[in-house]
């Protein structure tokens, strides 16, 4: 990452500052010990339709989508970097790009089974999904059985 990384992006919310997962939301911390808390910021790199994650100066994960219309984007897949994992950062990275998704009023189709995985784990996040192009179904819907 060069030192004009934050001047070619396009920055969520112009930096999302880091925060604790909110109360009551799902997370994906693993293992039993403490975990060392990361300062995450979130960007959206919409010229590369790309939601990162960047800890330190360093994208260590991404949720990539495309813009299906005006109003709705298609969430593709998470991935985060293997030494970064069971820190949490993929939860922060899905509930912050769907905190931006919901904040400019458009819908989601989800074919990332981690994000719906979160939606189905936090379920306040379920209006989000698009009525007629829902992609994954939740592991609650009949449709799914």
């Amino acid at each position: 990452m060069n030192p004009s990384y934050g001047e070619v992006h396009n920055e969520l919310a112009l930096r999302l500052p880091a925060a604790p997962p909110a109360a009551g939301l799902a997370n994906d911390r693993v293992g039993s010990g403490a975990v060392e808390p990361v300062d995450v910021v979130v960007i959206n790199e919409q010229s590369e339709q790309l939601y990162a994650a960047v800890v330190d100066g360093r994208e260590v994960a991404g949720l990539p989508y495309i813009a299906a219309s005006k109003d709705r984007l298609v969430l593709l897949a998470t991935s985060v970097i293997s030494e970064y994992r069971g820190r949490g950062i993929a939860t922060e990275l899905i509930r912050r790009t769907l905190d931006d998704i919901r904040s400019t009023g458009r819908t989601i189709t989800v074919l990332c089974p981690v994000v719906r995985a979160f939606i189905d784990k936090n379920p306040g996040y379920a209006d989000l999904v698009d009525t007629d192009h829902p992609g994954l179904r939740g592991r609650r819907s009949a449709t799914n059985r």
